[in-house]
């Protein structure tokens, strides 16, 4: 009975909390309910005895996929207001895809048909002696491991086209030049100075600042330590 109350409960707030995902207007409070639902289906993979797949779901997907998702929408500088104001321009095109896609999934599940053994599969005894974990890795590495590589073969290459489709050269991004800094000499990037206890900074809040090439003459001030150094 208290199986059953939580079942729905979790099932509940998952529904509510993937409706919220789409929904939110703001894209960070939709990765925050997009965490939820993953707590809520990790509680529900342990209702129903899956309890590797219930940590997989929280360690991946909850502590790596969601946070870097987290991540990337608030270190990014996105205008989200622009690309929603593409939606109406595009509105007939995406609902036509839909249609098409819902179309096919109705052919897809108007062909599909119960095996007449399902039902009576569900009664039948737990093997024992084996565990979870070891059950699921049977059949990921030994019944279906060519359908498990070639899953993370098609992964490996989604993964590459993303990162050929962002990478792109910003004006504002540095740049190393190798050959000029392992022709540098150490006469031109270092600078032997002597100085006494507390001599490395000022009241006014200058620095000593590395010896930089071709930089112009700046003031000199001497502090209490006698020696003079560069804002």
């Amino acid at each position: 009975m208290i199986t059953a109350i939580l079942f729905y409960i979790f099932t509940a707030i998952l529904l509510v909390s993937a409706a919220m995902v789409v929904s939110a207007r703001n894209p960070v409070h939709s990765v925050l309910f997009l965490i939820l639902a993953f707590f809520n289906a990790a509680a529900l993979f342990l209702i129903a005895g899956a309890e590797f797949l219930a940590m997989i779901l929280v360690i991946v997907y909850v502590g790596a996929v969601a946070v870097l998702f987290l991540f990337v929408v608030m270190m990014l500088d996105v205008d989200f207001a622009q690309l929603r104001g593409g939606f109406q321009r595009y509105w007939l095109v995406g609902a036509t895809v839909g249609l098409v896609l819902f179309a096919e999934l109705a052919i897809v599940l108007g062909g599909w048909k119960l095996a007449p053994n399902a039902i009576h599969l569900r009664m039948s005894p737990v093997p024992t002696g084996v565990s979870n974990t070891e059950a699921l890795g049977r059949i990921l590495y030994t019944d279906y491991v060519f359908l498990f590589q070639t899953a993370g073969l098609i992964l490996l290459v989604a993964m590459i086209g993303a990162i050929v489709l962002t990478l792109r050269d910003r004006k504002t991004s540095r740049h190393q030049n190798i050959e000029k800094q392992n022709a540098r000499t150490v006469v031109e990037t270092l600078e032997m100075m002597s100085l006494t206890l507390g001599a490395g900074t000022t009241e006014s809040g200058g620095y000593l600042r590395p010896k930089l090439p071709e930089v112009a003459p700046v003031e000199e001030h001497a502090d209490a330590g006698g020696h003079g150094h560069g804002h």
